[in-house]
């Protein structure tokens, strides 16, 4: 059975952690709507959220690839070429990732770098908070 992706580390425009729960099979997050509890479809939000973090991936991909060669310290042609390829399917490996979930102690420590989401009543996301990214001055 599916389990929310992101539980535990979304929050609500009120600052408050949001639950989780399944209407039937399917898996919710649970926003309080001043008693009254709303059943948002995890898969709406998560696939926001994932969608928000593949173009920021698409946007600076260069960036990525550099990065990740530096950090393996293997910067040559295969290298790149397998890193590029990857990047060009990242489509297919975040939906695996909405099947398989994240493992909680993922989960954990995105949450103790401060990663959070905060959504509205209906699902949409307002903010999206990753520790490190710059964001540049417009």
């Amino acid at each position: 059975m599916r389990k929310p992706l992101f539980a535990g580390l979304i929050i609500d425009e009120n600052d408050r952690a949001v639950d989780t729960a399944y209407v039937g099979d399917e898996p919710c997050y649970v926003v309080d709507d001043d008693g009254f509890k709303r059943h948002i479809p995890s898969a709406e939000v998560d696939r926001q959220v994932l969608d928000m973090m593949i173009g920021q991936i698409r946007d600076n991909e260069e960036l990525y690839m550099e990065q990740t060669t530096k950090m393996l310290g293997q910067d040559d042609l295969f290298t790149r070429a397998i890193i590029q390829n990857q990047l060009k399917n990242i489509d297919k490996q975040m939906e695996t990732l909405l099947e398989t979930g994240l493992p909680e102690e993922g989960k954990a420590y995105m949450g103790m770098m401060g990663f959070k989401i905060v959504i509205n009543l209906h699902g949409e996301i307002i903010r999206l908070d990753q520790p490190g990214r710059i964001v540049e001055d417009e």
